[in-house]
């Protein structure tokens, strides 16, 4: 008996010192694991807090200005986007130190139908001027003057009913000889007499000094180049300078 005894107390000697170590040191991870979670937390919240507020200070520092159009709003074929009229406008805007940011809406193909069908969505942001540019489309696809109308009268009314205090410029569009004399001459009336009926600021001929011209245009005939871009964004900036800027 008193052998198992002594057997016993020789294996809890070299066992219990292990032990306690391997305590220890669940112990000291359990503490620094702690440690970090109160340092670390608050430091979290404040920097969500600190970019939260920066983000709402510049973006109510400034008033939007939204470009709602197609391929010639959103810069098909150009290297680079930032040549595309918006950008352009923006760069002016900036050079005068007018606290204003230049959005482009524009898509690539889009017709009043497909305008109107995203407007909604696209009005859910907060907006100060609105530059509606389409029907291009739809008139190279001899689409009915009806449906365009309807279409464009749709846009702009979403516009309104959002507020009926912010400004709309619409860029009026003409079509190719091609395309008829009678169907490209009623194309033309429908921008003007949409402009007049709804008492918005007009641009006649979004693609003044540009349409036609060899130049200025890409391979498709079609499509400002970046020069034909600056052009187009002189016409635009003449009709909202005074808006911005009296």
């Amino acid at each position: 008996m008193h052998t198992y005894i002594q057997r016993f107390l020789n294996v809890a000697h070299d066992v219990l010192p292990n032990v306690l170590k391997f305590c220890y040191f669940l112990l000291f991870l359990v503490l620094f694991s702690c440690g970090n979670d109160v340092t670390t937390k608050p430091q979290e919240q404040t920097t969500t807090t600190d970019t939260s507020d920066t983000t709402m200070t510049n973006t109510s520092s400034k008033k939007t200005i939204l470009c709602f159009g197609d391929s010639i709003t959103a810069g098909y074929g150009l290297d680079d986007t930032m040549d595309a009229f918006p950008s352009v406008l923006q760069s002016k805007i900036d050079s005068l130190g007018l606290a204003y940011v230049v959005v482009n809406s524009g898509l690539s193909g889009e017709t009043t139908a497909g305008g109107r069908s995203r407007i909604e969505w696209v009005l859910r942001q907060e907006i100060d001027i609105f530059l509606l540019e389409l029907g291009a489309n739809d008139g190279l696809r001899g689409v009915p003057l009806s449906e365009t109308r309807a279409n464009l009268q749709a846009i702009i009314d979403a516009v309104r009913e959002k507020n009926p205090t912010i400004p709309i410029i619409l860029a009026g569009m003409e079509l190719p000889p091609n395309m008829g004399q009678e169907y490209t001459s009623e194309f033309r009336s429908v921008f003007a007499d949409l402009a007049k009926k709804n008492g918005l600021l007009f641009i006649p001929f979004i693609l003044k000094d540009v349409g036609g011209i060899a130049a200025l245009n890409q391979s498709d005939g079609i499509h400002p180049t970046v020069e034909g871009h600056k052009i187009v964004a002189n016409t635009v900036w003449e009709v909202l300078e005074p808006v911005i800027n009296p």
